[in-house]
This record gives structure tokens, sequence and C-alpha cells, in this order.
């Protein structure tokens, strides 16, 4: 039985369980500069989570719900965009802080998320609403953090010892200037995890091994780098308290690793 998680660049994951469920987490493909794969090479999707309404976290989520008639988790500004662009209201599961849920048979809960969710609609609207993070459990034993855009904050540790994820997808690294800039977010400072910080958020949450994101390419950023050397540094007698894994896109870590190893 093996948990297999699917880095494609970014924030997004798929992940697919034992069974061959197939759950995304802030599925952004298309306009992607280096996701693997796009909405037409998705065979199937079971479940979705969305996380806040930045267009590089909701990515394509309308077009794979459409697609698939899946469950999408997300708050309930992420619901009210989506039911607005014609997603159906039955695929649509709106979440606050705390909440869980049980959706495609795999049980999801949302947890604090110290970051921004807000959008102007097509019609003039603001909307906004609390982001997410959430916790996943796509197989018996297995807990998935994912931090969505937050900033670091003393929650943290509650949200470890509490509900005690052994993986955590944690933002490791700022956007990088140039991609602000293209965007419309010129002059600054995002408010997500330093390099520092994630490694710290990763002991606080006591995670087994600590999956950075929030990169299109590892090899060579430095923030990927930090994060790496802190977490390899806090050793206990025999290997890092929590070990740091980094994927380039298209790279699949698989839980638990022992059986990655024996196939």
């Amino acid at each position: 039985m093996a948990t297999h998680i699917h880095f494609l660049g970014a924030a997004a994951y798929r992940i697919t369980n034992s069974e061959g469920k197939v759950i995304l987490i802030d599925p952004f493909l298309e306009e992607n500069p280096v996701s693997p794969i796009k909405v037409k090479d998705l065979e199937r999707v079971d479940l979705v989570l969305v996380t806040h309404l930045a267009f590089d976290h909701m990515g394509d989520t309308e077009e794979i719900a459409k697609k698939f008639g899946c469950t999408v988790c997300c708050g309930a500004e992420v619901q009210y965009w989506f039911a607005h662009r014609g997603v159906a209201p039955e695929q649509l599961r709106g979440m606050c802080w705390g909440l869980q849920v049980v959706a495609a048979g795999i049980r999801v809960r949302s947890v604090i998320s110290m970051h921004t969710s807000a959008r102007v609609m097509d019609d003039g609207q603001f909307i906004s609403g609390p982001p997410m993070g959430f916790i996943v459990y796509p197989d018996p034993g297995v807990r998935i953090y994912h931090s969505g855009d937050t900033a670091i904050f003393g929650g943290l540790k509650l949200i470890g010892e509490l509900y005690r994820p052994n993986i955590g997808l944690i933002a490791c690294t700022l956007p990088p200037a140039e991609f602000l800039d293209a965007h419309g977010y010129s002059e600054i400072h995002a408010n997500e995890m330093t390099a520092d910080e994630a490694a710290l958020a990763a002991q606080w949450l006591g995670v087994e091994y600590a999956l950075g994101n929030h990169y299109f390419r590892a090899a060579g950023d430095p923030d990927v780098e930090r994060f790496v050397t802190i977490l390899n540094n806090l050793h206990s007698d025999e290997s890092p308290v929590v070990k740091p894994v980094i994927l380039e896109p298209g790279d699949v870590f698989v839980y638990p690793p022992e059986v990655a190893e024996v196939s």
C-alpha cells in the first residue's frame, strides 16, 4: 500500500492513493511553465482542493471540475467564484477552518492559513474570505498537510500537536520579482514563508518528511538550498529530525518510501 505524491510545479500536486483515487491540490497547469501535465493529460480526478483565490492556486479547477464532475473543497469565497462560473453547486464543498468533510471517500480537514484570498469578479463584485491550508488523509496512516500560501504563525505548533501530519507540502520560497512584476504585483515582498520560516514550520508541525514547494525549478534556487541545509543540520542520532525532500516538477514521492525501494 502506497501513496504517490506527484509534484507539478508551484504549489500544485497530484496525489494518488492506494485505491487509484486522484486528488489534485491547487491545480495550476495550463499557465504553469513547468507543469509536466496539462488538463488534456488528466485521465481521472476524484477530488480537487483549492487553498485560495490566487490565479496560480485556483489554476484550472473550473475546467477540471466540469470535465470530471469531481468534488471541489475550498473556502466559501472560492465556492462562490466557481458557482458563478458554472460549476455545479453539488460539486462544491465550502469549508471553514477546522471543518472536516469526506469527499470521494477521502477525509479532508481545513486548517488556518495566514494569507489573503480576494478577487474582483467580472461584474465588479469584490469577494474575499479566509484562505485554507489542508490536511488530507488519502490512505490509512497517511496525513498530508498542504500549507497553501500561509505566512508562518504559532498555530502551526498546535496543528502539529493535534493532527500529527507526517508529510508536509510546505512553501519554502518567495515568488521571484519578475514573476510578480509580470502579474501586476510590483514592489511587493510577498508574505509566504522564507526558507528559514518554512524549516521552522516543518519542525513545529513535526512532519517526518517536508516536501518544499512554491518554486518552478529547485536546482540553483538559494532558498530551496537553505531550506534543505537547515533541516539536514537538525539531526537526531541517525538522521535529520525532519527529512527534507525536494522534487523537480514531474518527480514523484512515494510514501512510505520503503514501498518505493521494494518496487
